[in-house]
């Protein structure tokens, strides 16, 4: 049976979620005017989320500092973000969707994939059903989508990608050569800023020149892996499924951008602290230990560095893996260049806790003690919020962090 796949993907979703309220409120709609969704535009760390399509005509650019975006159009309307409109919004528009697809992958909040595979007989014109999903979303909602259609999960969403807004678009195999293979090397799905840069260097400028390049030629280039992955695509292969529950995570991550540059260990680790207080309450949560550490950082001049450790035996523990953090920052960083931004990841997780240790030795002991604190900070925390307790030395300088981890917990807290 040949797979259907509908790539959903809302236009300028934060702008128009926020537009869309504004006009019951009887404002402007902020889709027809220069508009930014973004956050003060005093703070550095502050982005444009979205933008609308008159903004774009002042070269304004979603992920550009806010304050840049203000010197290129000083009339800009910039209003904040609101992420319980964001969330009511998906949900809704995911609704909608499940009414007509046996499954519905979320890829993320403003985009979804649609199993179709099967459903011929309850509809039996593709362009017509997306039809019906679009105008039921733009008039029961008062936004708009962009449907791509597809065999597969990689060509529905980069015919979602082609020309907005409130456009249906296909691309079946037959298609490819026409609509796909023209196309700059860098619009292809997972093709990064770096390795578009690399192919192009090599000579390997369109999407069309990278399905017929030399596949050994592409691994030495790229390496055997990624090299295999973009010749596929460019080929328009995918076999990856539409998943109704998303995949086993594989690691956790958390950063943050710094508001004010950081000079000097004693304010990092502050810092570092809170972010392995957060990761490791997020892995603790889905009951997962950690084999590998990370600690990355950047410098205001964009430079990254990062360190990575492996233990011998997997780990929860919040103390522990800050403890290993702090040996990584100091590898990595002299202490003295300015830095902008400060993550920590935890990878080759397990289910798996085994610890070879005596249960009489004091280390194991000193180990139950700090497992034990953990567990009454989680418990507080899921009764009382994610910033009702933290750890001593996080008490200043980490409440962003707390503030940027709480969404993703409660939404963890309500699931579970």
């Amino acid at each position: 049976m040949e797979r259907l796949i509908f790539h959903v993907d809302v236009n300028s979703a934060f702008l128009s979620w926020e537009a869309v309220k504004r006009l019951k409120e009887g404002l402007p709609d902020l889709r027809e005017i220069p508009s930014c969704i973004g956050g003060d535009p005093e703070k550095r760390t502050s982005i444009v989320l979205a933008k609308s399509i008159p903004a774009k005509k002042y070269g304004i650019q979603t992920g550009e500092a806010l304050s840049t975006a203000l010197r290129k159009c000083p009339k800009l309307e910039v209003a904040p973000p609101d992420f319980r409109l964001y969330s009511h919004n998906s949900k809704a528009f995911k609704d909608i969707c499940r009414e007509f697809a046996p499954v519905v992958e979320e890829f993320s909040i403003d985009e979804c994939f649609l199993d179709m595979t099967g459903t011929g007989l309850i509809y039996p014109n593709p362009l017509q059903t997306a039809d019906e999903i679009r105008t039921r979303i733009k008039e029961e909602l008062g936004f708009t989508v962009n449907i791509g259609i597809a065999g597969n999960k990689l060509l529905a969403k980069m015919a979602s990608d082609f020309e907005k807004p409130d456009k249906i678009h296909t691309l079946f195999q037959d298609e490819i050569t026409a609509k796909m293979w023209g196309l700059s090397v860098g619009e292809l799905l997972y093709c990064g800023e770096a390795t578009a840069d690399k192919l192009k260097r090599a000579g390997i400028r369109t999407i069309g020149d990278l399905a017929n390049a030399n596949l050994s030629f592409l691994q030495q280039l790229v390496g055997e892996k990624a090299g295999k992955q973009l010749h596929d695509s460019a080929n328009g292969i995918d076999e990856s499924p539409v998943r109704e529950h998303p995949e086993e995570a594989k690691g956790y991550s958390i950063s943050t951008t710094l508001e004010e540059n950081v000079v000097g260990f004693e304010q990092a680790e502050r810092i570092l602290i809170g972010l392995c207080d957060m990761v490791s309450t997020h892995m603790r949560m889905e009951k997962k230990f950690a084999f590998c550490i990370g600690v990355s950082i950047r410098f205001t001049d964009f430079r990254n560095k990062s360190h990575q450790c492996s233990l011998e035996q997997a780990t929860d523990v919040t103390s522990e893996i800050y403890a290993e953090a702090k040996k990584l920052l100091h590898e990595v960083w002299n202490g003295m260049t300015p830095l902008r931004l400060i993550s920590v990841s935890l990878t080759n997780v397990t289910n798996d806790d085994t610890q070879q240790l005596s249960l009489f030795t004091q280390e194991n002991q000193g180990r139950e003690r700090e497992k034990k604190l953990d567990r009454t900070m989680d418990s507080i925390r899921e009764r009382f919020g994610i910033d009702s307790i933290k750890r001593g030395t996080t008490l200043t300088g980490n409440d962003r962090i707390a503030r940027k981890f709480k969404g993703n917990y409660d939404n963890k807290r309500k699931n579970q």
